[in-house]
């Protein structure tokens, strides 16, 4: 059986001068922007793997926990597989319990079982996902125990670089939009949709200066 795909290659979010006067038209974005200025490629990266497999493996490890101890976690497991990220059948062969060792909780390293199966058994075609449309993507991945909505979003703006995703289960969206426009609360999805209306079709864009904002991005 041939060797399944790693999948595409990262593509980092557009910034263009279109997309910077769109969100320029929000004058509490607009400050924003104007603060850090145009974002450059790795800052719209944000060091994510730059294959398909690699990114989903990065965002289950980073799922609920902090930026500095997901990169923790996240380097210890990939020094266990010589720096980089284990392939599907690496991660399949070596034993629950010592991936466990890298800090993994029992039920995400389930959840990086059920990947790497889904991808071996072709289930997951990562070299297909660049051609879906991002609802499809969203489907494709969230079939998988463990990717929900916000790894999909994660996977849509950071690897795919798809321009116009919001995502509303971010913790760190909904509190760079709480202090941004002075809410008393953090905004729930529907208030966050209705805030980020101006900002189609760069919502994507706009998320990375929110998060810029915060200097609190995922990863």
């Amino acid at each position: 059986m041939p060797r399944p795909s790693a999948g595409s290659r990262t593509t980092p979010v557009l910034s263009s001068p279109e997309a910077l006067e769109r969100l320029s038209s929000d004058p509490t974005l607009d400050t924003i922007v104007a603060t850090h200025g145009p974002l450059d490629e790795e800052a719209r990266r944000r060091g994510r793997p730059p294959d398909a497999y690699g990114a989903l493996l990065r965002a289950i490890v980073g799922q609920q926990l902090s930026t500095k101890a997901a990169r923790s976690i996240y380097t210890r497991l990939a020094d266990m597989f010589g720096g980089h990220a284990p392939t599907p059948r690496e991660l399949l062969d070596t034993d629950p319990d010592e991936l466990r060792t890298a800090g993994l909780s029992r039920a995400k390293v389930a959840y990086l079982r059920d990947l790497a199966e889904h991808v071996e058994r072709g289930d997951l075609e990562l070299g297909r996902l660049r051609d879906l449309p991002d609802e499809e993507v969203t489907a494709q991945l969230t079939a998988v125990k463990g990717l929900g909505r916000w790894t999909a979003d994660m996977f849509l703006i950071f690897h795919l670089g798809r321009p116009d995703v919001l995502p509303v289960g971010d913790l760190g969206i909904r509190r760079a939009a709480q202090i941004a426009y002075g809410l008393d609360d953090l905004p729930a999805p529907a208030e966050l949709e209705r805030i980020a209306e101006p900002w189609r079709p760069y919502r994507s864009l706009a998320s990375l200066y929110l998060w810029t904002s915060l200097d609190n991005a995922p990863d």
